[in-house]
């Protein structure tokens, strides 16, 4: 990677980044080949591929990839391209393929776990050596695939961390998540919103657990929607849901301190250990008679209590397991990320929990609501003033200490710590690839 000093990117333990983590597209090249080579990246959800042949297309850092259910039922991730000439198999987001990929240029064919099925008039490769060759091995698949009751994972690295060492506690989040299903099943309803934002993909994950930004810059948007309900109900008017959903974005710094903190290493953690702006939603009817039948009493309420706000996996995914929703945050280059927000079912739950979902998803995440475009707009005001060259520090000292990372840690609910053990894990694997 030509003119960038890795070691002076990140200073210790994070507490400052250089800008040129955000607008060096050399920066940007070099965490597509180690950040995103080296780490287990959020591919999809069991639930899009129910049936064989069924695929959807994504990528891994820029590779495009395929997941795919294989005839004998499992999930295969291969890269989108074809062994002869890279022609990309598949070019839609979802779909059928059948028994097979056909390649649309020259009608190599291959199995759905990307072994080689036929070429036509093979026998013009008689004596060429090509049964030596990788295109004859058919499409690459990816060989270090975790199917995690029902999210699949995937590292296009041979020598990283197992799957268990990489997560670690932070799969706790994914469990609260499907279990807050009665069957302990989660099901993706329909597609994401999926839009493109002027800016690196870190900043996006960094948002996710800034807690000292919504009372201010949901201001015009939360804080209105205060003002008009404040001004319009009294003390017994029942909340519609979309004034349930939106008036915690303006909790005060005091709430938002003592929600609290948890890091795990590798990346990993989550705001919202005591409380969270999920916390206080409505009871649905015949929710918690459905949990204690599926899990008893004691468990049924400890999963339905553990309402974690966001959980931050390394590199670029994000869950909320209290609303359902999930969040990718996919990067195209140092100053292009497009963002995909999917939402899920609750498998026996009542039908108001898919509602509530959606109606989050559609009024917080959406590019058109009323709160997702604040957010969009600093980031993008950021991405430009960051060209400034007076400063070229970004500071993330806020309730900074020595040590603080290591195993599973509780933090103050306004530290930026979480930011920090993002970047001490991105330091760690953008060296590692140095030279490769």
């Amino acid at each position: 990677m030509s003119g960038v000093d890795l070691g002076a990117l990140v200073k210790p333990g994070a507490s400052e980044v250089h800008r040129d983590v955000f607008l060096s597209q050399g920066v940007f090249e070099q965490e597509m080949k180690t950040v995103f080579r080296r780490t287990w990246v959020y591919v999809g959800h069991d639930s899009q591929v129910p049936e064989k042949g069924d695929f959807t297309t994504t990528t891994i850092g820029t590779q495009p990839v395929i997941m795919v259910r294989h005839n004998d039922a499992t999930v295969q991730v291969l890269l989108n391209r074809c062994p002869h000439k890279g022609t990309q198999l598949v070019n839609s987001p979802s779909g059928n393929t059948g028994r097979f990929f056909r390649c649309p240029y020259h009608a190599w064919s291959f199995k759905t776990d990307g072994s080689a099925l036929g070429i036509p008039f093979k026998k013009g490769y008689e004596d060429t050596g090509f049964d030596k060759s990788c295109a004859n091995e058919g499409m690459c698949n990816i060989r270090n695939v975790k199917n995690y009751r029902g999210f699949i994972f995937a590292s296009l690295s041979e020598n990283g961390e197992s799957f268990d060492d990489f997560f670690g506690g932070s799969l706790s989040s994914i469990d609260n998540m499907i279990d807050r299903s009665p069957e302990g099943k989660l099901e993706i309803v329909g597609a994401p919103l999926r839009y493109l934002h002027h800016c690196n993909w870190k900043m996006l994950v960094d948002n996710q657990t800034d807690t000292c930004h919504p009372m201010i810059a949901h201001e015009s948007s939360a804080g209105t929607v205060k003002k008009i309900w404040e001004a319009a109900a009294d003390e017994d008017t029942p909340k519609p849901m979309v004034v349930e959903l939106v008036l915690p974005f303006m909790s005060s710094y005091e709430t938002f301190e003592k929600m609290g903190i948890r890091t795990w290493d590798h990346g990993h953690g989550h705001t919202g250990v005591s409380w969270s702006i999920h916390s206080e939603y409505s009871d649905v009817e015949g929710y918690l008679t459905a949990m204690i039948e599926a899990y008893g009493e004691d468990r049924a309420q400890k999963i339905i209590a553990e309402t974690r706000h966001n959980t931050c996996f390394f590199p670029n995914l994000m869950i909320k397991g209290a609303i359902q929703t999930l969040r990718l945050f996919k990067p195209v280059a140092a100053d292009k990320t497009v963002v995909e927000s999917w939402i899920f079912r609750l498998v026996g739950a009542p039908d108001t929990f898919l509602k509530r979902t959606a109606m989050y998803n559609r009024i917080i995440n959406a590019p058109t609501s009323i709160v997702g475009h604040d957010d969009l707009e600093m980031y993008e005001r950021a991405q430009e003033g960051l060209k400034v060259d007076a400063n070229p520090w970004v500071n993330l000292q806020r309730h900074y200490r020595e040590d603080e990372l290591g195993g599973e840690r509780l933090h103050p609910g306004t530290s930026e710590v979480q930011m920090r053990n993002h970047y001490v894990s991105w330091a760690k694997y953008m060296n590692e690839g140095v030279g490769s």
